[in-house]
């Protein structure tokens, strides 16, 4: 009984490492992230590819109340997978400290220094008691200095950067997928087809243009840029991954 006990005082306690050196509410944390919608990031040499799924649960929802891909700069974009909520916090977090250093410096925000504030901000919600980890991860792509950059943050308030990776539900699938196709020279439009297909291979091998959120940050023009619904149809259609109409049996 007694260590029954101590188990929930570690689980509970979001400061208190267990005898194994763990911390459960950041593993819980990452479970949220884990039953979360996926989202994919492609690096290429072109620039940075977001791909999301944000399909709704009915269809008397308005798909564009769906959140998932978000502009923080004119040249930075993120994706989240996890607590939509959570998300939004975080989101508005980064919009400001974009803000605070073009107004401080006179320049963008460098995408590493924007993820490592965020990370920051995110390890403190870690440590600090009477309060609870970021049920999410993001991914931060961008254009820093003429390069494409591409991040992950992770509840324990972790930065990674990867070359592609998906974060979300179906990450290891997603993940092995883009690992035997990835191409670091690739094109932009290239990066989009990949990241489509490797949503696509979780997912029957087709997919709904509503249900889909794809956004680019290009190195030519260092701007983030969410296409259209009609683009998505078309990139689906080229690639045939669109979803059929056909009616279900009655």
């Amino acid at each position: 009984m007694q260590g029954q006990s101590q188990q929930q005082a570690y689980d509970r306690g979001i400061t208190i490492f267990s005898p194994d050196g763990r911390l459960y509410q950041v593993e819980y944390a990452r479970e949220a992230v884990k039953r979360g919608s996926a989202s994919i990031g492609v690096r290429t040499a072109e620039g940075v590819v977001l791909v999301v799924d944000k399909r709704s649960r009915s269809p008397l929802m308005e798909p564009s109340s769906v959140e998932k891909l978000h502009k923080a700069d004119d040249h930075v974009g993120i994706a989240s997978a996890g607590h939509v909520a959570d998300a939004r916090q975080l989101i508005d977090f980064a919009r400001r400290q974009a803000q605070v250093n073009q107004l401080r410096y006179g320049e963008p925000v460098g995408v590493e220094t924007l993820t490592k504030n965020i990370t920051d901000h995110i390890q403190q919600y870690t440590q600090v008691g009477g309060a609870r980890p970021f049920g999410v991860a993001l991914l931060v792509g961008g254009i820093e200095d003429g390069e494409p950059r591409l991040f992950e943050t992770d509840p324990s308030g972790t930065p990674y950067e990867w070359q592609a990776l998906a974060v979300g539900a179906d990450r290891g699938e997603i993940d092995d997928y883009l690992e035997e196709h990835y191409d670091p020279e690739a094109t932009l439009d290239e990066g989009v087809a990949l990241a489509l297909e490797a949503l696509a291979s979780v997912n029957d091998g087709e997919l709904d243009p509503e249900g889909v959120g794809v956004a680019t940050i290009a190195v030519e023009t260092e701007q983030f840029e969410a296409l259209s619904d009609e683009d998505i149809e078309a990139q689906l259609t080229e690639h045939d991954l669109l979803a059929s109409d056909e009616p279900a049996d009655e």
